[in-house]
């Protein structure tokens, strides 16, 4: 035992999803844009600034997937409480998307939506109230499947994917996990202990949460092992996936990777440091290589990049 005192995490009062107040509704999602009127809006834009840069960036993830080479998308939680997932879905299916990968919040936010329907409760109401991430199915269904993983030698995002469709989840056609799970498409879930509402749930057991996470975090090096004319796209996580990505990317540079023409994209609200600098910037200094910055509302940028994308494979 250490000398420090814990919190006893068996103690915490913790409630039914079902009681729970939320704001996000899977009757609100997306559905996916036509590719002809995508491509329509972007030939009628002006050749000038974000729009060129809009029309690069799908240009590239064409001849990308034209070409045989990866095509990553990596996101925050947001990008899932906004209500996009069925166009990422959607690329998935077309095999516009070989891997997504995703911090801890969006794995939770997509497990609800495919389980329950709602998802993304009152923060600070239910901070107060001290009722904030204290549901018991979620929390069990996700450590459950969490363990057992680790006993199987899988990833989160495989074994949170596999148990979604396992259960027959009723909005399972609208989640990332159980979508990537179905088509075989590498689904990898990076967790920092302590920033998920799973993590106090009594029944979290770290060393899984950790091995499995671990294991992600190598899926995801592998992929970039192909990094040569690849395009990874960083979709609203503003520390997490900038942070797992530099480091992936460096091991598989480290393992021989050739980072020429790779092409890397920053799609948030806003610029923040660290996915200009470890996603826009550092990565693309190799010939032919080149980093873009794309701001705008997720709701609003995702469905068309997407539906672009589509309208040219």
């Amino acid at each position: 035992m250490g000398r420090y005192r814990e919190a006893d995490l068996s103690k915490l009062r913790v409630g039914s999803v079902a009681d729970r107040p939320t704001r996000v509704r899977v009757e609100d999602f997306a559905r996916p844009l036509d590719p002809a009127a995508a491509r329509a809006v972007l030939a009628a834009l002006p050749d000038q600034l974000a729009a060129r840069a809009l029309r690069e960036v799908v240009a590239r993830v064409v001849a990308a997937r034209r070409a045989g080479r990866p095509v990553l998308a990596m996101l925050g939680g947001h990008v899932v409480k906004v209500g996009v997932s069925p166009c990422l879905v959607s690329l998935m299916e077309r095999g516009a998307v070989t891997h997504l990968a995703m911090n801890g919040a969006a794995a939770i936010h997509d497990v609800e939506i495919a389980r329950v329907g709602r998802t993304s409760e009152d923060v600070e109401a239910n901070l107060h109230a001290g009722t904030f991430g204290m549901v018991d199915e979620t929390g069990d269904f996700m450590n459950d499947a969490a363990a057992e993983a680790a006993r199987r030698g899988e990833g989160l995002g495989e074994a949170w994917g596999r148990a979604l469709e396992a259960c027959a989840a009723p909005h399972r056609d609208v989640s990332l996990l159980a979508s990537a799970w179905r088509l075989g498409v590498p689904a990898t879930v990076h967790v920092a202990l302590g920033t998920d509402t799973i993590h106090h749930h009594p029944r979290c057991d770290g060393a899984a949460l950790g091995a499995c996470s671990l294991r992600d975090f190598r899926i995801l090096a592998a992929t970039l092992a192909e990094a040569r004319g690849a395009v990874a796209l960083n979709l609203g996580s503003a520390v997490l996936m900038p942070e797992v990505f530099l480091k992936a990317l460096a091991v598989a540079r480290n393992l021989g990777a050739d980072l020429a023409d790779l092409t890397t994209v920053n799609l948030d609200q806003i610029q923040h440091y660290r996915p200009r600098v470890n996603v826009v910037e550092r990565p693309t200094r190799a010939a032919g290589a080149k980093g873009f910055a794309l701001t705008g509302h997720h709701e609003i940028l995702v469905p068309l990049l997407a539906a672009a994308v589509l309208a040219e494979l």
